[in-house]
């Protein structure tokens, strides 16, 4: 950012984000971890619930928000959406140091039927 001339704020919402983590999860977000980065997280995290159970698993070196790259989420339901994007779990692709977590939307699943 320095040739910008921009000062990045990190975390952005000056919220430590172990507690933004929860405060989200307990506002009603939900969401599924669709990549993981081996080099910081173990693989078998990629495809899990973003939950309590989730934060409370984490190593402590790893940011509860993934603000590191540490994993990337998909977010599915809360209360920005007027109904929930029903996931059904797909396949788990391990590559080039990342696993992945494959999700369907599940009504697009019955229509394939």
């Amino acid at each position: 950012m320095k040739p910008t001339g921009l000062e990045p704020l990190f975390p952005l919402w000056e919220i430590p984000t172990d507690f933004l983590a929860r405060e989200m999860i307990a506002g009603g977000l939900r969401a599924k971890l669709v990549c993981v980065d081996k080099k910081q997280l173990p693989g078998s995290f990629a495809g899990r619930d973003f939950d309590a159970a989730l934060l409370n698993d984490l190593p402590p070196e790893i940011d509860p928000c993934g603000e590191r790259g540490e994993f990337h989420t998909c977010v599915n339901d809360g209360p920005m959406f007027a109904v929930p994007v029903n996931l059904e779990a797909g396949e788990i692709v391990d590559r080039d140091g990342f696993v992945y977590a494959d999700f369907l939307e599940r009504s697009a699943l019955s229509n394939e039927a």
